[in-house]
């Protein structure tokens, strides 16, 4: 997660963070809203060197050409606002085909939308109160923010169950009183992954010792 003004920078530095979670060789569909550096930035880290070939029998040869892969899937959500209202909400392919798109996402019931970015935007206007359109708390330092982001993170992954991720139980189990059985076992993204088998509390998460970080040498 990064802070900061959306320029060619955080771009690129969005794309590697991703790369370095995919496995080796591995090109994902992407899917973004119109900003155009994160094109600059797909190309970067899912590009190659081409060699052009000659047009002349005399003189130099062309120069490489760095150029997108040709698995490269990317297509863009541009969506047009008119007095703050959403007007129209267009579609357009980068790299690659509708077609070929279409039948990635279908194999998850899915269509070209960023509905999970835009989710979890409003999830962290919801609990990060600094950075709300309406706030009287506004973050005064990028460190600042910084720091509730990576609360938000943590608290996000282990301790806010998440209704998709919940999991059928064998059997149901009763609860007190006269409530229904119980018949779902709720399940956050850290349960999911395999990083820990319960749901965290809030005050697990901040009595949790972590590993000591490097600190800076004083001369």
């Amino acid at each position: 997660m990064n802070v900061g003004d959306r320029t060619l920078a955080m771009a690129q530095c969005v794309v590697h963070q991703m790369a370095q979670m995919l496995a080796p060789d591995c090109v994902p569909l992407s899917l973004t809203d119109g900003f155009r550096e994160y094109l600059t930035a797909l190309v970067t880290h899912f590009g190659h060197w081409v060699q052009p070939p000659r047009r002349q029998a005399r003189g130099s040869a062309p120069k490489p050409r760095w150029i997108p892969l040709p698995v490269l899937l990317y297509a863009q959500v541009v969506k047009t606002m008119r007095r703050r209202r959403l007007v129209t909400v267009k579609h357009r392919v980068v790299f690659g085909t509708q077609r070929a798109i279409e039948q990635v996402l279908a194999t998850c019931g899915w269509h070209i939308n960023t509905s999970f970015v835009e989710r979890l935007n409003l999830s962290l206007r919801q609990r990060v109160a600094t950075i709300r359109r309406r706030s009287a708390m506004p973050y005064k330092s990028e460190d600042g923010l910084s720091q509730q982001l990576a609360l938000f993170q943590v608290y996000h992954n282990f301790v806010l169950p998440h209704a998709s991720l919940r999991q059928a139980l064998a059997e149901p189990v009763a609860t007190h009183g006269s409530g229904s059985a119980k018949v779902w076992r709720p399940c956050t993204p850290a349960m999911a992954v395999g990083l820990t088998d319960h749901v965290w509390s809030l005050r697990e998460v901040l009595l949790f010792r972590v590993p000591p970080w490097p600190q800076p040498q004083t001369v």
